[in-house]
């Protein structure tokens, strides 16, 4: 055996990058024989590596916390539904119900079981959000739906894939729901191949390792993971933080806010995330599964972390959460779950403000977050482009320990999707009758501070054929706030541009808005919080951010108290200039 290498030794670490292997070759897979411009030209696919305690044991590099938790909360239901002892070698499940462990209805999941002395030992499984399963709007968005049975199919964990084959009656059923029948159908196919890839991969190391060295190599991954974490946990301040975060409306009742609240309880090399006190769940896409909350406490923790910590069963143990059930975060049926975005970047912040509390010294102001919407074809033949933008991340502080840095433009802070899921432009114009004629940032959006928030984004879709437009935006109306004397971020929204340019603002949740063609789509995302007095940027910097195109003349000046003379060179009046601020 090799030499040992901390817990679990060398083997056991390169076995555990074996099980990664496995899944990034999954998601490959998936990517590479999907359908959806969504999933090929986004790579918007998820894969993972489980055993049959629904334990998350590796999971590709694309995978996002939102879907590998969904995996990982998931399968136990799903054993629950299909018995370990009625599976079968060949067989594979589907299932997308929110309510146990899932996303929403386009969100679908698929398991691949791999067996060890003859019961399902370990699990394949893959995640992508097919092109259309019905509801309101094309694509999933249905943004004003006001239960669950407006949002597309749902499907119970059901077999999908047995010895013989795809069983046609599903297929047909998931074909039949579907504007792009096609399409979904590929999307599904493109889910079995990569369930069955990570499935094979894990059945492969079995073989080699054994059943016994491939678990205890499982699990002296898992220890090392739990044992960092905790390590990374005893270094917080112990102590009870409390924050919250308001949700601009639910799309139906405009202007009504509602508010995620957590008390995080810190010591021990543990960390208790209390969502007791946020609002209840409402008949409006606001809503989220508990599996979206679990990801968005899980990755909030892990930015006051140590990153490099693998994200596994082991390194989720010492992060307890509390989410009741009916609440905003822990939605029961026929609450909707499709907007899950809103509610659970809302426990993002909260935890991220209250932790930020705990370490002020790393404190992150709050970001703009992505902004999805679709751009849907009338009727038949069907045609939908899928899609979102991102707001600017909020800017960091700095102290000891910590070293201050301006927000990210245009990302904001995800543990969602990343700005590379983004379609590029040619294979948009190329898929569909849509012209894109402007992608930028947009200057003085982000919140002035010290260190200033990230830039938010605008892109004009020209609509070349008349279409639908849905759209399920946030912090729209109530802008991220800056910390410690930084300013808010700008806000964004859709806007509807016609043909001779004039703009019509659209509501941040708009349902099916017909579009013809000739006219545009633009959307505008929100820029990050900023922290720190901007009259403490140095003027040199703010010189360097007008050269850059992220601020404005005249925001310099209204903003960071910052003019230019003759030369260009930047100066605050009524105080002596240094060095720092007659140069660039």
């Amino acid at each position: 055996m090799a030499e040992e290498a901390g817990p679990g030794g060398a083997a056991a670490e390169i076995l555990h990058h074996a099980l990664l292997v496995a899944a990034e070759e999954a998601s490959i897979a998936v990517v590479r024989s999907a359908h959806s411009a969504f999933i090929v030209e986004g790579s918007d696919a998820s894969a993972a590596v489980l055993d049959a305690e629904g334990r998350l044991i590796a999971h590709s590099v694309a995978t996002t916390l939102m879907n590998s938790m969904a995996l990982a909360e998931a399968l136990p239901p799903l054993l629950e539904q299909i018995p370990a002892r009625t599976m079968r070698r060949g067989d594979v499940f589907i299932t997308n119900d929110a309510y146990r462990g899932g996303v929403h209805a386009n969100d679908l999941m698929v398991f691949a079981p791999v067996f060890a002395g003859g019961r399902p030992a370990y699990f394949g499984a893959a995640l992508i959000h097919v092109a259309d399963l019905g509801g309101l709007s094309a694509g999933g968005m249905a943004p004003l739906a006001t239960e669950v049975y407006l949002e597309g199919l749902q499907l119970p964990a059901m077999r999908i894939v047995d010895a013989a084959g795809v069983d046609d009656r599903v297929a047909a059923l998931i074909r039949l729901n579907s504007r792009t029948p096609d399409a979904v159908m590929g999307d599904v196919r493109a889910l079995i191949a990569g369930a069955g890839t990570a499935a094979a991969r894990t059945a492969g190391l079995l073989a080699e390792y054994g059943e016994k060295g491939l678990a205890a190599g499982v699990e002296a991954a898992l220890d090392a993971a739990e044992a960092r974490t905790r390590a990374a946990l005893s270094r917080l301040p112990a102590g009870v933080y409390r924050a919250e975060y308001p949700i601009d409306d639910d799309g139906i009742e405009p202007g009504r806010a509602h508010t995620v609240r957590v008390e995080a309880s810190v010591g021990g090399g543990e960390v208790l995330l209390d969502f007791s006190g946020t609002d209840p769940q409402v008949p409006a896409a606001i809503n989220a599964s508990l599996s979206q909350t679990l990801a968005a406490a899980v990755f909030a923790v892990r930015c006051f972390t140590d990153p490099a910590v693998p994200m596994n069963a082991g390194s989720l143990r010492p992060i307890r959460t509390r989410v009741p059930a009916g609440s905003l975060l822990n939605a029961t049926p026929p609450h909707p779950c499709g907007g899950r975005f809103v509610p659970v970047y809302a426990a993002m912040e909260a935890v991220l403000a209250a932790l930020s509390e705990a370490v002020p010294e790393r404190a992150v102001a709050a970001s703009g977050i992505l902004q999805p919407f679709s751009i849907a074809s009338v009727g038949a033949p069907y045609w939908i482009h899928l899609a979102y933008d991102f707001g600017g991340g909020g800017a960091r502080a700095g102290g000891p320990g910590g070293a201050g840095k301006d927000g990210p433009d245009a990302t904001g802070v995800h543990f969602g999707l990343g700005r590379n899921s983004v379609p590029q432009v040619e294979a948009v114009e190329e898929r569909f009758p849509i012209r894109v004629e402007e992608v930028r940032t947009v200057p003085d959006s982000g919140g002035p501070g010290r260190y200033r928030g990230g830039l938010g984004s605008r892109t004009v879709f020209r609509l070349l054929a008349d279409a639908h437009v849905s759209a399920r935006g946030d912090r729209l109306r109530l802008a991220p706030p800056g910390r410690d004397g930084g300013g808010a971020g700008r806000t964004g929204g859709f806007y509807r541009l016609s043909a001779a340019g004039e703009a019509e603002r659209l509501p941040a949740k708009a349902n099916n808005v017909r579009f013809a063609a000739g006219e545009a789509l633009a959307v505008e995302t929100t820029g990050g919080g900023g922290v720190g007095d901007p009259l403490l940027r140095p003027a040199a910097e703010v010189a360097a951010d007008l050269a850059a195109g992220r601020v404005s003349r005249g925001g310099a000046e209204r903003d960071y108290g910052v003019r230019f003379d003759a030369g260009g060179r930047p100066h605050r009046p009524g105080r002596k200039r240094g060095k720092s601020e007659s140069t660039l």
